[in-house]
């Protein structure tokens, strides 16, 4: 487990344009010392802020978009190309503008998908991809995906882990099916906090006045069941990217000393 680091930026464009460039360094790396690297997309405001300020960005073409395997961390249980599903977004935010291998990107199934709406039985096919993928060196039912990011929620949900759930008490299984979420669609597929924590490296990305109080929560020493933001770390890096507004409940004591 690896304790906390934050960033915070002035604002969320800011921050947006940061973490892009964050996070090619971190694709290219990969890719020069391994051949390949692995990232798990987040929706939401901030997450697709993010792949939009990528798309943007003139080092995106640093990136070997062919040698990229991209992964959800959740997903909305809605039909192929429905504008609410996050990789219905991811695709008009980046995907669609860069060429990434089709077979690398690896969407949760849809609801009008080969499992119907049976997203117990989606949620369980996501699984098993996970697990064909992750090799001997990775020692578990998931890939070592080398950046995982999550949005994190006003509740401090992240992914579809949502405060006392059972998704956010499993402790087995990499990836569950979602039923009553309070955040419609209430139906919808979410890797676990034992998948979230194979990643080298997690980073939460949080902005604006509405997320100050989450981030205050699970940076405080909540426990995961009332915060599952508090339970989402990385093996090597948790790394929490914060404007400023977000991060204006935190005690100045946690502020790194060369925040933005």
């Amino acid at each position: 487990m690896s304790a906390p680091q934050l960033v915070v930026h002035h604002d969320k464009d800011l921050m947006a344009q940061a973490a892009a460039a964050r996070l090619i360094t971190k694709v290219v790396d990969a890719q020069a010392s391994r051949g390949h690297a692995s990232v798990v997309l987040t929706g939401g405001r901030n997450g697709n802020g993010l792949l939009a300020a990528l798309a943007a960005a003139p080092a995106r073409d640093a990136v070997d978009w062919g040698r990229l395997d991209l992964w959800w961390g959740d997903e909305r249980f809605l039909p192929e190309g429905d504008p609410e599903r996050n990789v219905t977004q991811a695709r008009e935010a980046l995907l669609d503008s860069v060429p990434v291998d089709p077979k690398r990107v690896h969407a949760m199934p849809a609801s009008d998908g080969p499992y119907g709406t049976d997203v117990e039985a989606a949620a369980e096919a996501y699984a098993e991809e996970l697990a064909r993928a992750a090799g001997p060196e990775n020692h578990g039912a998931v890939p070592t995906f080398d950046v995982l990011m999550l949005g994190v929620g006003p509740d401090t949900h992240v992914a579809s882990l949502f405060p006392e759930l059972p998704a956010v008490r499993e402790t087995e299984r990499t990836v569950v099916g979602v039923r009553g979420a309070p955040k419609p669609p209430p139906t919808r597929i979410t890797l676990t906090l034992p998948a979230i924590r194979a990643a080298r490296e997690v980073w939460l990305l949080a902005a604006g006045e509405d997320k100050a109080q989450a981030v205050a929560i699970a940076l405080s020493g909540a426990g995961e069941i009332q915060a599952p933001a508090a339970g989402a770390h990385g093996r090597a890096r948790t790394l929490w990217l914060l404007d400023s507004a977000a991060a204006s409940q935190l005690p100045r004591s946690l502020y790194p000393p060369a925040s933005p």
